[in-house]
């Protein structure tokens, strides 16, 4: 069975065996160095006073995350985040990433968090496939927008807008949000 919950910064190491093969092996994500434990749990502590942060298991074993971050920095921007999405090879298709997108997409309308944003490399079918199946759709293309592995990548950028009301509500910082959340 899998379970999720809050992220804690003592997850770096498990995260770590997840998205390294990511950044060494692929154009997923345009870092080109994998990051230290340290860095990692900074990454998680540093976002979960605003943002979710959530870990996928099963059988005890991390098997995926998925989180959430500024979209842009100016005001006008809170009700806008940037999500993203990390399996653990042997692990897709499994449903794990719908169940963190969910309760990720759960938590964000508790923030009154209007406009979920993805980035994604380009090609990258099993992403779009995902996030168009998560109701996500295509809004831009950027050419050559990174350089990794040898060449020029392109980026996609794909939406998904969550009811809200108009003018929307203050965002809620996540360390705020009461009851109603995983343990």
């Amino acid at each position: 069975m899998i379970s999720l919950r809050i992220a804690k910064p003592e997850d770096a190491s498990a995260f770590l065996q997840i998205y390294a093969p990511y950044v060494a092996h692929t154009a997923v994500t345009f870092e080109l160095e994998v990051p230290s434990e340290t860095e990692f749990a900074a990454r998680i502590q540093n976002t979960l006073p605003k943002y979710p942060y959530l870990a996928a298991e099963k059988d005890g074993e991390i098997i995926g995350y998925a989180y959430a971050s500024a979209f842009k920095s100016r005001a006008a921007y809170d009700w806008a985040v940037e999500t993203s999405i990390y399996i653990k090879d042997g692990f897709h298709g499994m449903g794990v990433g719908k169940m963190l997108y969910q309760e990720l997409e759960r938590l964000l309308a508790k923030q009154h968090v209007h406009s979920l944003n993805a980035c994604i490399t380009y090609p990258n079918d099993e992403s779009i496939r995902f996030h168009e199946k998560m109701g996500y759709t295509l809004c831009a293309h950027f050419h050559e927008s990174g350089y990794k592995m040898g060449m020029w990548r392109d980026v996609v950028w794909m939406e998904k807008h969550l009811p809200q009301d108009t003018p929307p509500q203050s965002f809620i910082p996540f360390s705020h949000l009461k009851g109603d959340l995983l343990p």
